[in-house]
């Protein structure tokens, strides 16, 4: 049993500790938390072990909203053989000292740069080169999305390039002080990080993207134009993205018209905290010859989590086949409904 510690306990955070806690071949020793917050209390009632994150000086705040912990961060790090590392962007980069001062393993999330850890993952890309890894960096929920369709397109016709429209959410549903509200607000960086993101992974890919902000909190939604090797056809397309569980098929013609509607499945199926770790794609795409046009969804809540899980097992080489480990995490999570 691996013994893995999670730093953070807010929207990765506690979805990846949910995640850790439905395998068998790892345990979640505990979370690290600044503040003894609903999610706190919450953790408890899950059965996680909290331990303090925040300076000593804070810690009677634990106590007295009745939020027992089991010690500091330094005493989780002393317990773990890994620690996912969910705190908030830039806080992650002051963490790695910390970690290396251990000599545990870490891996941060795609809000860090790619140059934390000088490897980004993506289970079905280069897992391999995971196994026994220090440290690694999941790639952001945009990227992940991108990453994971484009590696079907690449492995079943070959990408010449792609141009890629990112329609992103303007805040997470907890995220009450963020906006824009009433507006779309473009991206003032052409193109956008995203594309350069995806290169960390899919390093021959010649991608640009432009993105801009909607006032949503439900997903993003990509449309992505792309110039493949050979010629196709759009069953062809469906069949490539069909070997993957974690792309899922929507179709508007079973009135999946919207990013509501993906997320009204997602509740359906039951899962914890009613997450869509699958990429929504849409059969309904242009192709002409070698041009493709398709629009996908990315729940940026959850898309990285069954990565994250794959990147624990492959950094602890307790599964070195990634088919195997991609299986095992799909299971655990219910990934691969067919619509």
């Amino acid at each position: 049993m691996i013994r893995v510690g999670v730093n953070g306990y807010g929207v990765i955070g506690r979805r990846v500790a949910y995640a850790i806690s439905k395998q068998n071949d790892m345990e979640l020793v505990g979370i690290a938390k600044p503040d003894p917050d609903y999610k706190a209390k919450l953790a408890i009632k899950r059965g996680f072990d909290i331990y303090a994150s925040c300076d000593a000086d804070r810690v009677a705040s634990f106590d007295s909203k009745g939020v027992k912990i089991r010690g500091m961060l330094s005493d989780l790090i002393e317990k773990v053989d890994i620690m996912v590392d969910c705190t908030p962007e830039g806080v992650g980069a002051k963490n790695q000292k910390i970690y290396d001062k251990a000599g545990i393993k870490a891996i941060w999330q795609g809000g860090e740069e790619h140059s934390i850890s000088n490897f980004s993952f993506n289970a079905y890309v280069n897992y391999s080169s995971a196994i026994n890894a220090k440290y690694s960096r999941i790639v952001s929920c945009n990227t992940t999305g991108l990453i994971r369709t484009l590696n079907a397109l690449n492995n079943a016709f070959g990408v010449k390039s792609v141009n890629a429209f990112l329609v992103r959410r303007a805040a997470d549903p907890v995220e009450i002080k963020k906006g824009p509200i009433n507006a779309i607000e473009i991206e003032k960086d052409m193109p956008s990080h995203h594309g350069d993101d995806v290169k960390t992974v899919l390093s021959n890919m010649d991608i640009h993207t432009v993105a801009a902000k909607a006032s949503t909190t439900l997903m993003h939604l990509h449309d992505i134009n792309v110039e493949l090797k050979k010629n196709i056809t759009k069953d062809e397309v469906i069949d490539a993205f069909r070997k993957y569980r974690r792309i899922m098929l929507v179709s508007a013609e079973d009135g999946i018209t919207s990013t509501a509607h993906v997320m009204d499945i997602a509740r359906e199926l039951g899962r914890g905290h009613g997450d869509m770790y699958e990429i929504a794609v849409w059969k309904e795409m242009f192709v002409n010859d070698r041009r493709l046009q398709y629009f996908q969804a990315i729940h940026q809540e959850s898309d990285v989590v069954p990565e994250n899980i794959d990147a624990i097992r492959a950094m602890c080489n307790i599964e070195t086949d990634a088919e195997k480990s991609i299986n095992k995490t799909d299971i655990s999570l219910g990934i691969g409904v067919s619509l």
